[in-house]
């Protein structure tokens, strides 16, 4: 299979054929938008229930990677974190992975968020095998994975970009080419190290003022006519009961986990580190969240709240 090239192949201009790989909760609705709008798909995912769910709105279920991606000309990845990146596409050793059984030509799209340099060593190993690779994290939650609204930020160069751009915008409505590899990594983290910063900060204020006597949704309506206008405020208030159809009043259950997002500060740092650049709010908004996740990995990063009345982790 390596040796073949599918670089100049005639589809007649026909949709590829897809293997998706990894169907938690961004990738099984992000897969499910793909099959409603035509799409042939395979799918993989260590778990079978994620799998049937796929299996029962048209997808094939593939028994591993290199089977989903047999008779594929793109290949997209929503993975938890680095090393499981590396280990699909690179494999134990480096070489044995999945890259090494796809034709020349292959389109490869990663929407995990993972470090840049990680996503910068997958893409070295794929052009050196004539496989076109893009790092094309995502922002907009399960809610934007649903709907097909979620921002892309790719990294990868100009011709893959527009190989992909179609397909992304079966899932997202909101494409950006950030840069080069890593580039999408890196947009991604900033974007990911601001929000929990803005999540932190109205969580702080929303309290001050309500034990100070305001009413959460008066305050919150007061900001969001002022200068602390900011998404938290807008769409995603963490106050319970302020706002319906948000994480906040239905038991900080759904949304973005705490666990990702320190994940996701935890790359912010990582790579501030290794460049020499200092971010003393990214950095506490991380301490906060690493404390505030030892109890509450599971709940929305809205959660975050918690911290100053635990009480309200319990309201629905």
């Amino acid at each position: 299979m390596g040796t073949k090239d599918i670089s100049t192949m005639d589809n007649n201009n026909s949709k590829p054929n897809i293997a998706f790989i990894g169907l938690g909760n961004m990738g099984a609705p992000m897969a499910e938008n793909l099959l409603k709008a035509g799409y042939a798909l395979s799918v993989f995912d260590l778990s079978e229930a994620a799998t049937q769910r796929l299996a029962q709105v048209g997808a094939s279920v593939a028994k591993s990677p290199k089977d989903a991606a047999s008779n594929a000309q793109v290949v997209i990845s929503m993975l938890p974190a680095g090393q499981h990146v590396h280990s699909v596409y690179l494999g134990d050793s480096g070489s044995n992975g999945l890259l090494a059984e796809l034709p020349k030509g292959t389109l490869v799209i990663d929407s995990s968020t993972i470090a840049a340099a990680d996503a910068r060593t997958v893409a070295e190993a794929a052009s050196k095998l004539g496989i076109d690779f893009l790092d094309a994290p995502v922002s907009g939650g399960t809610g934007g994975a649903v709907a097909g609204s979620l921002t892309f930020i790719v990294g990868g160069d100009d011709a893959a970009f527009a190989k992909a751009e179609p397909i992304l915008a079966v899932m997202g409505k909101n494409i950006f080419h950030a840069g080069e590899h890593g580039a999408g990594q890196v947009a991604k983290i900033c974007n990911n190290m601001l929000l929990g910063i803005l999540m932190a900060g109205t969580a702080e204020a929303i309290n001050l003022g309500v034990k100070n006597g305001l009413d959460p949704k008066v305050l919150s309506d007061i900001m969001l006519q002022s200068s602390g206008r900011n998404w938290t405020l807008e769409v995603y208030n963490p106050y319970p009961k302020v706002m319906e159809n948000v994480p906040s009043s239905n038991g900080y259950q759904g949304g973005f986990m705490s666990k990702l997002m320190q994940k996701d500060l935890n790359l912010a740092m990582q790579t501030a580190q290794d460049t020499e650049v200092e971010t003393p709010m990214g950095a506490k908004a991380t301490e906060l969240y690493a404390s505030h996740t030892v109890e509450n990995g599971d709940k929305d990063f809205s959660s975050i709240i918690g911290r100053h009345d635990v009480s309200l982790l319990s309201q629905t």
